[in-house]
């Protein structure tokens, strides 16, 4: 059977939600272009076809179904200039956090910021190469560790650094952890389209400017590495989703913090995957009677 390309899962114009597989125009990489995908029948962590039926795309959702979503776990201080910027030592081990799966929203959704969010300024972004995984990883060898991957996908860890980093008693998760905080996509491109996960341009910008611009060849721990640590003694299940850390330009490593407000409107690319476009959305307060 005919295996995806580019995942995505979509709202057709017929009314339905499908899982498909991209179809995009010659010379164009970005899933969040596609207007069209033929319908899969079956599980993308499966036996699955891509079939012949092709539906037009009314609008891209989170590329995996909540049900779909196993955990979602995150790694901090990942890119060796990020930890520099943050003025914290290079780790020893990978940092790991975890985030719920209602944090996870789709590619175009907007950020939403809860009123005990909105106290301070102190909302920031954070461009993150997704990896999700295919099948069940349990002890592997980095070696083999890109066996256990269904793909790869564009994400935002949104982060409120006073929650983070004050009132979460030395978690990390309370303070990136809000509903919608997790936007992902557009799609999942394959691994088979993406060899290297460490040779990638990943990137962010606010209002059209740019403030990140790096290569995950700068992740301290790559992709192969993570997996295998995050394995050991621990099962990795398919549909298990882990943010890989960010790189540099972040508003917290600034000496003027420039704090997304609300309004903003926040796009975080990578390179063979493509770009999600979220805009900040101050939750409205309300009346108290």
């Amino acid at each position: 059977m005919t295996q995806f390309s580019r995942l995505v899962r979509f709202l057709a114009k017929d009314g339905r939600t499908y899982y498909g597989d991209a179809i995009l125009p010659a010379g164009i990489t970005d899933i969040g272009k596609a207007r069209q995908a033929r319908v899969i029948r079956g599980s993308p962590f499966t036996t699955h076809e891509v079939t012949d039926q092709v539906e037009d795309v009314r609008m891209l959702l989170s590329p995996l179904a909540r049900d779909d979503i196993k955990t979602v776990r995150c790694l901090g201080l990942n890119y060796a200039e990020h930890a520099r910027e943050s003025k914290m030592p290079i780790p020893k081990y990978p940092i790991l956090f975890y985030k719920p799966v209602t944090a996870v929203s789709g590619p175009f959704d907007p950020i939403p910021v809860p009123s005990q969010a909105q106290e301070a300024p102190s909302l920031d972004y954070e461009c993150e190469l997704v990896t999700v995984i295919g099948k069940a990883a349990y002890n592997v060898s980095a070696a083999n560790a890109l066996d256990y991957v269904l793909g790869y996908a564009i994400g935002n860890d949104v982060s409120n650094r006073i929650w983070q980093a004050e009132r979460g008693g030395g978690q990390w998760s309370l303070g990136k952890g809000f509903d919608g905080w997790a936007p992902m996509g557009p799609g999942i491109a394959s691994k088979d389209l993406i060899k290297d996960p460490n040779n990638l341009r990943i990137s962010t910008k606010v209002n059209g400017k740019t403030v990140q611009d790096n290569s995950t060849k700068d992740m301290i721990f790559n992709v192969r590495d993570t997996i295998a640590f995050l394995s050991q003694g621990t099962t990795l299940l398919p549909g298990d989703l882990i943010f890989t850390g960010t790189p540099q330009g972040v508003a917290m490593g600034q000496k003027s913090p420039n704090w997304l407000k609300e309004g903003d409107v926040v796009e975080v690319s990578l390179e063979g995957v493509g770009t999600c476009v979220n805009k900040v959305e101050y939750e409205k307060q309300r009346s108290k009677l």
